[in-house]
C-alpha cells in the first residue's frame, strides 16, 4: 500500500517534515509518499517533503494533468491563471519520477499526484545546462547512496522572500532550495547525512515593465550551499539536517561560501 504522506521513519534514523520556524500558518496537503506544506497567503508551498526509493523506481510514461487540490480554497493556491499567456512554468517542486516507485499502479497513482498545483512554483521557462543540473541532483545523490538501498528523502521549495517581485497577486520567488538526506554508516551506526542546494532565478524575472518578461540569454544559477544558510534564508526549521550537512564548514560566510554548480562533478556529498 502506498503511504498518503511523507514518511518521517522512512531513512530508518527520524527525520520530521521541516517547518517554517516562525510559526506561520500552513495548510497540511498529503499525496502518496510526498506530503506539501503550503503558505495560504503566498499560495505557494512553504515546504515540500517526499521519500524516494531509488532501487524501486519505475520508468513511466509521463501521465497526468495539473488541477487544483479540492481539499483547500482555489484563491489559496496559485493556479493556471498565473501561467497563462507567459514565458513562466509550472515547475514541479516534489519531481514526477520521484514518488513513482514500487508496483506499477503504485508508482502510477503517486506521479500522478505530483500534477497538483500546491506541488507547482513559477519557473522561467528554457533549459538550460543549469537547470537540467537542478533537476538532476537527486538522481546524481541517489546514485551516491546506492550503498544504502538507494532511500534519500528530499525537501524542495521556493524561497518565500518578502520582496519577490508581485505578478497576478503572488509574489513571483527568485531562488529555491533543495536539501536531500540519506544515511551513511559510521562505525556500523547509521547516520544522517545531508547536502544542501539553491536555485538562483533572479536574472531571469523581470517585472520592471509590470509584465513578466524572460531575457533570453538569461541563466540559472544552481549552487551547493551550508544548509544553515538554507535555513536562514528560507525561514524553515531544517532540525538535524543542519548538522548533517557534508559541505565542509568554512570560515568564510554568507553567499561568499556559496558553491556554485556547473556540472554533477562539482557537487560535494562525502
Amino acid at each position: 500500500m502506498t503511504p498518503d504522506a511523507y514518511d518521517d521513519a522512512f531513512l530508518g534514523i527520524p527525520l520530521p517534515l521541516p517547518r517554517p520556524g516562525d510559526g506561520r500558518e500552513v495548510r497540511e496537503l498529503t499525496y502518496p509518499r510526498f506530503t506539501v506544506l503550503l503558505d495560504p497567503q503566498r499560495r505557494l508551498a512553504a515546504v515540500t517533503g517526499v521519500n524516494i526509493d531509488g532501487a524501486a523506481l519505475q520508468d513511466l510514461p509521463r501521465t497526468g494533468t495539473w488541477e487544483l487540490d479540492p481539499r483547500i480554497p482555489a484563491a489559496e493556491q496559485a493556479g493556471p491563471a498565473v501561467y497563462a499567456s507567459n514565458d513562466l512554468d509550472r515547475g514541479h517542486l516534489v519531481r514526477r519520477r520521484d514518488p513513482g516507485w514500487g508496483s506499477e499502479q503504485e508508482a502510477r497513482r503517486a506521479t500522478e499526484a505530483t500534477f497538483t498545483y500546491p506541488n507547482a512554483a513559477p519557473q522561467a521557462s528554457g533549459f538550460n545546462q543549469s537547470k537540467e543540473l537542478w533537476l538532476g541532483l537527486e538522481d546524481h545523490v541517489l546514485e551516491f547512496a546506492d550503498a544504502t538501498d538507494e532511500r534519500i528523502s528530499v525537501f524542495t521549495a521556493p524561497v518565500l522572500a518578502a520582496d519577490d517581485p508581485l505578478y497576478r497577486g503572488i509574489r513571483v520567488p527568485r531562488r529555491f532550495f533543495k536539501v536531500a538526506a540519506w544515511t551513511i554508516r559510521d562505525d556500523g551506526m547509521p547516520r544522517l547525512a545531508a547536502a544542501g542546494f539553491v536555485l538562483d532565478q533572479s536574472e531571469l524575472i523581470d517585472l520592471s515593465q509590470g509584465v513578466l518578461e524572460v531575457p533570453t540569454l538569461g541563466a540559472f544559477r544552481t549552487f551547493q550551499v551550508p544548509i544553515a544558510d538554507i535555513e536562514e534564508l528560507s525561514g524553515v526549521d531544517l532540525g538535524s539536517l543542519v548538522e548533517a550537512d557534508v559541505l565542509p564548514r568554512t570560515t568564510v560566510r554568507g553567499e561568499d561560501a556559496w558553491r556554485p554548480l556547473r556540472a554533477p562533478e562539482d557537487v560535494v556529498l562525502s
